[in-house]
């Protein structure tokens, strides 16, 4: 489990491309300061397991067929930057909320508007994913912890603060860029619960 406030920006330093699977070598010495084989750690929101700890403060990472299709992990290379975030310990504050690092799906963002120290930015919403973000719920985006400040029907929109935009790569993600999307698991468990069940 993860709470969605990123540590640090790492970079891609390798990728294999293996046909049905990719191995990645991701440079972040915070993350990697602790990290031993088999540890969880999120990348642009998506949970992977550390295979090896390398000397230079960079893990490898397997990322197999149904991640590559679901996520924007299919698109990074060489010297990508992504958000990482290690898994949260029991006795930590929650500082952003319930994230799994299990991405629903990806969108795009459609526009960006400046003000004096903040941003709005607005991403597409996949209309699968819709019925899941409400305005002022939380949503993660690239892995970071995000207030909806705004909602329409394919839409929603993120306000960012400037250590946001500072610390993640969503300060620097342009309009068309593509970034991952996790829900609100909570919304997901209710939607289940109240769903007519079928006999057994």
């Amino acid at each position: 489990m993860f709470t969605g406030i990123v540590e640090e920006l790492g970079d891609i330093v390798g990728k294999d491309d293996l046909g049905d699977s990719a191995r990645l070598v991701i440079r972040g010495p915070i993350v990697t300061a602790d990290a031993r084989h088999g540890d969880s750690i999120a990348v642009n929101g998506v949970c992977l397991t550390v295979v090896d700890v390398l000397s230079d403060g960079a893990f490898t990472a397997d990322v197999i067929g149904e991640t590559l299709n679901r996520s924007s992990l299919r698109g990074v290379g060489v010297g990508s930057k992504v958000n990482l975030e290690r898994a949260a310990a029991v006795n930590s504050r929650l500082g952003g909320h319930i994230v799994q690092g299990h991405v629903d799906g990806t969108g795009h963002v459609i526009a960006r508007t400046p003000s004096e120290r903040w941003e709005v930015v607005r991403i597409a919403l996949p209309l699968g994913l819709s019925r899941y973000v409400v305005e002022k719920g939380s949503i993660t985006v690239d892995g970071v912890s995000l207030t909806v400040s705004g909602l329409g029907h394919d839409w929603f929109e993120v306000s960012l603060i400037p250590t946001t935009m500072n610390l993640t790569t969503l300060g620097q993600a342009q309009v068309g860029a593509q970034v991952n999307l996790e829900v609100d698991i909570i919304a997901k468990y209710v939607e289940r619960l109240l769903a007519p069940q079928s006999p057994t």
